[in-house]
């Protein structure tokens, strides 16, 4: 699943150069090139616009960011870690774990795997990175998941309004604990993350209602 975002706009890139290269194309014809002249050009060109579109995410991917998240042992303890936005959901939750530790005993013997990420109300996998939510704008139920300034939950503050552009602090939970408290709220609102579900007409009088 994390290629394909990927993959999908690569695959936009190359229509789009294509496009381009078919009009500069029909332009060199009527300048008496050859067909053969014109598709070494339009391979050179989509050859170019690759490396630098490549380059171009690298440099996004070595950005760093700020991501303000809370521990939730049945309230939250919140922090702030510093990552690149190419990092994976599993570097990010080591961060964590170690600064951690220290504080929670529970947390003392405990690894990665036995951590979950919650980011609006989403239980995201371990494999993808920050850059996989920021690239496509993904969404999440109640805010975005490419956005990490972070704003108060109001479910938490008895309040039912919420503004969808509105980022929360994500969640990092032990997998134990929400076994046992998955009935319960807020656990009994998350779900999987789905990349090809859209969560946009998640409102918050259906989190009310379930």
């Amino acid at each position: 699943m994390v290629f394909q975002y990927s993959k999908r706009i690569r695959l936009l890139d190359f229509y789009q150069n294509c496009c381009e290269d078919r009009v500069l194309s029909e332009d060199n014809i009527n300048k008496g090139e050859t067909m053969d002249d014109i598709n070494r050009q339009r391979k050179y060109n989509v050859f170019v616009s690759f490396q630098e579109w490549v380059s171009k995410q690298e440099k996004i991917k070595n950005e760093e960011i700020d991501i303000t998240y809370s521990y939730w042992d049945g309230s939250g303890h919140r922090r702030s870690a510093r990552m690149k936005k190419g990092h994976s959901m599993s570097q990010f939750l080591h961060r964590c774990i170690e600064n951690l530790r220290k504080e929670f005993t529970e947390l003392r013997t405990a690894t990665v795997d036995q951590l979950m990420y919650i980011k609006e109300d989403l239980i995201i996998p371990h494999h993808y990175t920050f850059y996989d939510f920021i690239v496509t704008k993904a969404r999440g139920k109640s805010g975005p998941l490419f956005s990490f300034d972070v704003h108060e939950d109001v479910r938490m503050v008895a309040d039912s309004r919420v503004e969808k552009d509105e980022s929360h602090a994500g969640k990092i939970v032990l997998r134990g604990w929400y076994e046992k408290n998955k009935h319960i709220f807020p656990a009994s609102r998350w779900e999987p993350y789905d990349p090809e579900k859209n969560y946009d007409k998640y409102t918050i009088s259906d989190k009310l209602q379930r």
